[in-house]
């Protein structure tokens, strides 16, 4: 019979993954979760018309924000005024893309008519103005 001593047992040889895998689809669902919730977009009081139709799903396209308070977004990438036609030629002209714009109405018009010759001036010509629907409710008195 062999001697059978507890204490000489030598090293285990032999990986334990489960607890790896538990922590790898705890990340999995917590990026699976939060990833749509990132990509929700700027908030911008778009002005209104009568004709509107949604923006496409597809990826053929890129939406160019100008919030209230002057600022730019190119998708959900804050831009630099200055560095605007750079990006615009590097993201949308050479991907030969659509583009958005996204203008709040609090917005100069000489604001948006800057940044629209900025997207003329970097050889953009495939370019579309987004708005929301009309409100077609009768206003309730206090309300504009």
């Amino acid at each position: 019979m062999a001697d059978f001593n507890p204490h000489k047992r030598g090293f285990i040889a032999e990986i334990n993954v489960t607890p790896f895998v538990d922590v790898m689809l705890v990340l999995l669902i917590i990026f699976m979760v939060t990833a749509p919730l990132m990509t929700q977009g700027l908030e911008v009081d778009l002005p209104q018309t009568k004709t509107v139709r949604t923006l496409p799903k597809d990826k053929d396209h890129m939406v160019l924000t100008i919030r209230a308070d002057g600022t730019i977004y190119l998708d959900e990438y804050k831009v630099p005024q200055g560095e605007l036609g750079g990006h615009l030629q590097r993201l949308v002209k050479a991907e030969n893309k659509f583009l958005y714009i996204r203008a709040d109405k609090a917005v100069a018009y000489g604001v948006v008519v800057g940044v629209m010759g900025e997207v003329k001036s970097a050889g953009i010509d495939r370019l579309g103005v987004v708005a929301e629907p009309e409100d077609t409710r009768p206003a309730r008195p206090g309300e504009k």
